[in-house]
């Protein structure tokens, strides 16, 4: 206790007000800035945007694959069912709960054809929808599909034959 000779009060009420105050401050967590923000990872898998078969006529046209894997056409391109699969690309994204993450299309690239001829791709939107939120914990995949747009000349530019090409995206966290 402490005695004040001035007013002969005892401040044992300070004294306790005191002590309760330092041992309540101990128990409280005081931050001055937010943690850091944790890193994502995204990795290709082995499904490719792929546009299965079709033929073209001489006009040429489009082909569409939604980030579903739906594919249609337009111009006089015909869709084919030989048995060649057409699927979005597929990544997988792993991202902390909370976490917001943005797709950033790259430019249009150029697909080359075997034998010979060239076909521009166009990156289309993704599933799910940019920019989106990550709802699950870091170890659990969340799947990233990335649909496109193939412009195809027409027959004497685009002959028949395997055209292959890479594309790039940007991954952005928020």
């Amino acid at each position: 206790m402490i005695f004040n000779k001035n007013t002969g009060y005892k401040h044992e009420h300070s004294v306790l007000f005191l002590l309760a105050f330092l041992m309540l401050s101990g128990l409280l967590e005081l931050k001055a800035q937010e943690p850091p923000p944790r890193p994502i990872r995204i990795n290709a898998t082995a499904q490719g945007l792929s546009f299965g078969a079709f033929y073209h006529g001489v006009s040429g046209g489009t082909i569409t694959i939604n980030p579903l894997g739906a594919r249609t056409s337009t111009g006089d391109v015909v869709l084919l069912n030989l048995g060649s699969p057409h699927t979005a690309a597929l990544f997988e994204v792993h991202a902390h709960p909370g976490t917001v993450i943005s797709v950033v299309n790259g430019l249009d690239a150029t697909l080359t054809g075997s034998p010979s001829g060239t076909m521009a791709l166009h990156i289309g939107d993704s599933n799910p929808a940019s920019p989106f939120v990550s709802n699950v914990q870091f170890n659990v995949a969340i799947p990233l599909y990335i649909g496109g747009i193939l412009t195809v000349g027409n027959a004497a530019a685009n002959p028949p034959g395997s055209y292959t090409g890479t594309f790039e995206i940007t991954i952005v966290r928020e």
